[in-house]
């Protein structure tokens, strides 16, 4: 091999090495950014959407309901359908010319026909409306399981935010008691507090490490929890955006409106309540259908069919198989009316059921009004308890606040024990945790009224 053949090869197989190793850092880079990707709540209520069985699970549904409403539509096309038969006959037999001899023969026969409906009691109309509504309310029911998905998302993603808050609040007080050590070991030094102080601080130190501690696997379980009810398949590094609020009460404050007004606006978009009317409307479609057995049915037919024959122990020759499907043919057309005299009363029985059933809907409709203004009105009160609520940690903090100011000012002069210290932070760590619980709760009690009012579901 000459040299320059060989130089010409090396270089071909540097560019490919280069090549793989350009994809391998592109892929390596793509896995590290989908790792340290902050995800928004509406990243985390799109891609649990897209990703959740269950949501896969309705959309085969509404599938298979599209695959309905096909097959009742193509109801009112012709059918058309061929067949074939052969028989052995011995003995005493109908042979070709129709009379009967004493012969042995075989018989090919070969038709096809065909049949459309011209009149069946309004039957095909009603099955595609019926069709129709099944394939909207498998859309609805899709449509609620998405709604009800993202309301969970929210919560999750919520309680993420609270986790993040707790554990901010706990190293808050560890550093605090940290720098403590310190100031308690210079009064010590200067006679001012006994020595048990500085080991009460180091204890109160270690009692603080575990509080933080706890609250990062308190975090750590929140984020889980939410990713996987994402669907995530790798939720090493998961970690979502952490939103900025002014004022928690102003900017949610308008999504509290009275119950009735939420009804009101929830009863005519909610998917919940479409399925349930959407339901009431087959129903009747199906009564309709029940009651198109009571008419008569018209039919057009027609058809072609041709018979081959072979006699044997015949003196003479058979005719060709080409010579007797042509000769042997026939054609037919016609038109068949079935009119129903009597049917041991299913019909009527059918007819019964299906009132039976509509009457059932409608009360199944009333119940779902009642029980969506039920949960309307609970989520009303239960945002307005949340206000409240926050309001009142808000003042406690205040309280609280000044009352931890004095208790370190009296203890970094010697003035009060770590017992007292203490004390007054625990009451703040308490109160500070309330009011962040109260802040997130009172957050997503406006987000349930903001999903009844059908507003998308975002911080």
């Amino acid at each position: 091999m000459k040299l320059n053949e060989v130089k010409r090869i090396k270089r071909i197989k540097m560019k490919h090495i280069k090549g793989l190793l350009v994809l391998l850092l592109l892929c390596v880079s793509t896995i590290i950014s989908a790792q340290n990707k902050l995800w928004s709540l509406e990243d985390c209520i799109q891609y649990a959407i897209e990703h959740n069985i269950s949501i896969k699970q309705l959309v085969i549904q509404k599938n298979a309901s599209e695959v309905d409403l096909n097959t009742a539509q193509m109801s009112r096309l012709p059918n058309l359908n061929a067949s074939g038969g052969q028989n052995w006959n011995f003995g005493r037999t109908q042979v070709q010319s129709g009379l009967y001899e004493n012969r042995s023969q075989s018989n090919s026969s070969f038709s096809i026909g065909s049949s459309i409906p011209l009149f069946t009691g309004f039957r095909i109309p009603n099955e595609i409306e019926r069709s129709k509504l099944e394939l909207e309310a498998s859309v609805q029911n899709l449509e609620k399981a998405k709604e009800d998905l993202a309301l969970n998302v929210a919560s999750l993603f919520l309680q993420v935010l609270f986790n993040k808050e707790l554990l901010k609040v706990n190293q808050e007080q560890l550093n605090l008691s940290q720098k403590q050590i310190e100031r308690t070991r210079a009064l010590f030094e200067a006679g001012t507090v006994p020595e048990s102080q500085i080991y009460d601080i180091e204890a109160q130190v270690a009692n603080d490490k575990v509080s933080v501690i706890q609250a990062e696997n308190n975090l750590r379980l929140a984020l889980l929890d939410l990713a996987q009810n994402l669907e995530l398949e790798q939720n090493t590094g998961f970690d979502i955006i952490n939103p900025t609020f002014s004022n928690v009460v102003t900017e949610y404050m308008g999504s509290v409106q009275v119950p009735q007004t939420v009804y009101d606006n929830a009863v005519q978009i909610k998917p919940v309540i479409k399925v349930q009317e959407l339901r009431v409307q087959s129903a009747e479609k199906t009564l309709a259908i029940a009651k198109s057995a009571y008419l008569p049915t018209l039919n057009f037919n027609m058809g072609y069919g041709t018979n081959y024959f072979f006699l044997y122990n015949k003196d003479f020759p058979n005719r060709s198989l080409s010579d007797q499907l042509k000769n042997n043919a026939g054609q037919s057309i016609g038109i068949s009316l079935n009119i129903p005299i009597f049917n041991r009363f299913s019909v009527r029985n059918q007819v019964r059921n299906a009132q039976y059933n509509i009457e059932n809907r409608q009360l199944m409709l009333e119940d779902t009004r009642k029980s969506l203004y039920k949960e309307i009105e609970t989520a009303y009160l239960n945002a307005i308890s949340a206000q409240e609520k926050y309001k009142a940690a808000q003042d406690a903090i205040k309280a609280t606040s000044e009352s931890f100011f004095y208790a370190k000012e009296r203890y970094e002069i010697g003035k009060s024990t770590v017992f007292e210290f203490n004390e007054a932070r625990t009451r703040l760590i308490r109160s500070q945790s309330e009011e962040i619980q109260a802040k997130y709760d009172f957050i997503f009690r406006t987000k349930i009224l903001d999903f009844y009012n059908g507003i998308p579901i975002k911080l």
